[in-house]
């Protein structure tokens, strides 16, 4: 019997009993809404924005690190770029940039998004542990008519697991003015040496298969859960679902990040870009503002270096 419930933020860890078939699944409700509301990005802009954040987190969620995971895409179209990142601990955020006129003269049409509204570019991934650890980067170009396709072609070019994934943010079915996304991904694990390889093979494509049967709406449906969903898909291998991690919409600026930051600057060009002696400073993420005075700036320069 299936049950409403109210669409949270989360991944959801599962494995498919074939061997060696792992995978998690990502809903983003209110997390979206949040980035959202603060910006009113157009549609296009906010659904393409809204399916990053969704594979942020997915591809986030199968790594080990404690620190951020920074998903970043840039192309020479009206979208010019995509930023989401994501803390160990679920912290999710991310923006836009795009061109207004350039977006408008586009046109409408959901045809080859990422072609029609990011153009040629790249899609790079970061993951930051910290001043004293080596920085993990990889990068891909934007080959594909989705973020889906995008995301395959990069883990095609990687020594990484073979990885089925699929993206959605659709439009009609959050309430009015909202918008939920998600993201599935399964992965095939190094062979066994214990199984046959065929067999191995027939799991794998199966369960890809199975995938790609699900729709954007069930994805994103309140009334299905991700247990629902899960035995829906794979319920004739079996699957084991584990426990949950909840995500959250959440901005790391501050006031003394922001402080350091402009420390960090030149004290001729930090002033170039005062105005009557005040400097606003605004988070790209949450749209919060940060104001210096000119007795600010020049408690800013008295300092002493790395305070």
């Amino acid at each position: 019997m299936q049950h409403a419930d109210v669409f949270t933020d989360y991944v959801q860890p599962f494995q498919i009993e074939a061997p060696g078939l792992r995978g998690r699944l990502v809903r983003l409700g209110p997390a979206v809404d949040d980035v959202l509301d603060r910006h009113g990005y157009p549609a296009p802009v906010a659904g393409i924005l809204a399916e990053a954040l969704a594979m942020g987190a997915v591809l986030a969620s199968g790594l080990k690190y404690d620190g951020v995971f920074t998903l970043q895409i840039q192309g020479d179209g009206p979208i010019s770029l995509l930023v989401v990142d994501i803390t160990s601990d679920g912290a999710l955020r991310g923006y836009a940039r795009f061109d207004p006129e350039r977006l408008e003269n586009t046109g409408p049409g959901p045809e080859s998004p990422v072609p029609r509204f990011l153009g040629a570019g790249h899609m790079a991934f970061t993951v930051d542990q910290g001043p004293d650890t080596e920085r993990y980067q990889g990068m891909t170009p934007l080959e594909g008519a989705t973020l889906t396709d995008c995301a395959h072609t990069y883990f095609r070019q990687s020594e990484q697991l073979e990885t089925a994934i699929t993206l959605c943010a659709p439009s009609d079915t959050g309430p009015a003015g909202t918008l939920r996304s998600a993201a599935l991904m399964i992965q095939r694990l190094p062979a066994s040496g214990t199984a046959d390889p065929d067999e191995e093979d027939d799991d794998w494509r199966r369960a890809v298969v199975m995938m790609s049967t699900v729709s954007a709406a069930e994805l994103v449906d309140p009334h299905l859960n991700a247990s629902d969903i899960l035995y829906r898909l794979f319920h004739e291998d079996g699957v084991r679902v584990y426990r949950q991690r909840a995500l959250r919409h959440a901005c790391r600026c501050s006031r003394e990040r922001v402080e350091r930051t402009l420390c960090s600057f030149p004290r001729a060009e930090v002033e170039s870009m005062a105005e009557d002696g005040r400097l606003s400073v605004t988070c790209e993420f949450c749209k919060d503002v940060y104001e210096f005075s000119e007795g600010d700036l020049e408690s800013l320069w008295a300092l002493p270096p790395n305070a």
